[in-house]
């Protein structure tokens, strides 16, 4: 009762998503401040070695149900699940990544249990509030962090009075980080005609096409990544450049690529991918915090930048006044002949 529970995604090869497995590793730092169990909801087919998936992030229990109808993935057998699951075990929190399945599946549960959902999620943490009308006091609630007004602000939002607190979350906001290699937890397999019923396969996926991942941003440890200031594709072609000499990958600011100077796959920011490389090379970024969402946490950044007051000099490490067009050119000259 009233512990913390995860919804895990589970790909093609029986694998569990990445973005699953990072709530699960700041679910166990949240479960363990409030003293509560963390468990994880795993729904498919042919899924391997769940165990050794996920008890080294320190699942307490995991609640799953596999049968050939539960993947691919469709809306109606999971949410019957995961909301017939949740009206039986009553979980203080839930946890969704905001994926294509996450955003679908997230505001359905929340819905049919009327409790408070909060999308698109940049950091998570456990705090108190106090009514100010009533003085009423609310202890250890999910203050559910996000950008609002197109990230000019920073809202935190509570759901006092409703449960469960249920968020989702994008993919690499949450640092991914094993808990125990040897931890070990309990499995429990759903019976499905308890959880759902026969109405819920009325949906049925005929054919598939699965087009797979060109670029690779998310996993790069070095990128170079441009933004309006870059000017024109000609300048952008530098970028590519340096990300070869250097053994990086290109992004993007919003900005470059609405400019047509980019292919959208290599955004980054809040409305594209979140990054952690060792080295993030900011080229012509002014550094809107719709963008530094998506990579502040990265080890080093270097800004490139014609402007010594854009915000992006705020966060860098180093940070190099000029032109992009008159510095990479040198980078990449000065790269080659002290290379081996």
């Amino acid at each position: 009762m009233n512990n913390l529970f995860v919804y895990c995604e589970v790909n093609e090869d029986g694998l569990v998503a990445d973005v699953s497995l990072e709530l699960l590793s700041k679910g166990k730092k949240l479960a363990n401040e409030l003293k509560i169990k963390m468990e994880a909801v795993v729904i498919g087919n042919e899924i391997h070695d769940i165990e050794a998936q996920l008890y080294p992030y320190g699942v307490d229990v995991i609640h799953l149900a596999q049968e050939k109808r539960l993947f691919p993935y469709t809306t109606l057998p999971h949410a019957s699940i995961v909301v017939n699951l949740f009206k039986e075990e009553k979980p203080e929190i839930a946890l969704f990544g905001a994926t294509s399945v996450g955003r679908d599946l997230a505001p359905r549960v929340a819905s049919a249990l009327r409790c408070g959902l909060t999308a698109d999620c940049t950091s998570l943490e456990i705090g108190n509030h106090t009514e100010n009308k009533t003085q009423k006091e609310y202890i250890n609630l999910l203050y559910q962090i996000r950008p609002a007004f197109g990230g000019n602000i920073i809202a935190t939002i509570i759901n006092p009075d409703t449960r469960p607190q249920i968020a989702t979350v994008r993919e690499g906001v949450m640092k991914l980080e094993i808990f125990s290699k040897s931890f070990k937890g309990k499995l429990k397999n759903l019976s499905l005609d308890k959880y759902m019923k026969e109405d819920d396969f009325m949906v049925e996926i005929l054919e598939r096409h699965i087009e797979k991942q060109k670029i690779n941003i998310k996993g790069a440890q070095i990128i170079v990544a441009g933004g309006y200031g870059v000017g024109t594709k000609e300048n952008f072609a530098l970028l590519h450049q340096l990300a070869e000499v250097i053994g990086g990958e290109v992004g993007a600011s919003r900005a470059a690529v609405d400019a047509g100077l980019v292919d959208h796959a290599r955004q980054i920011g809040q409305t594209g991918v979140t990054v952690r490389p060792k080295l993030y090379i900011a080229c012509g970024i002014s550094g809107a915090v719709q963008h530094r969402a998506g990579m502040d946490q990265s080890a080093k950044i270097i800004s490139i930048n014609n402007d010594p007051k854009a915000p992006i000099n705020k966060i860098a490490d180093y940070t190099i006044i000029g032109n992009v067009g008159d510095i990479l050119p040198k980078m990449i000259k000065f790269y080659k002949e002290n290379s081996k």
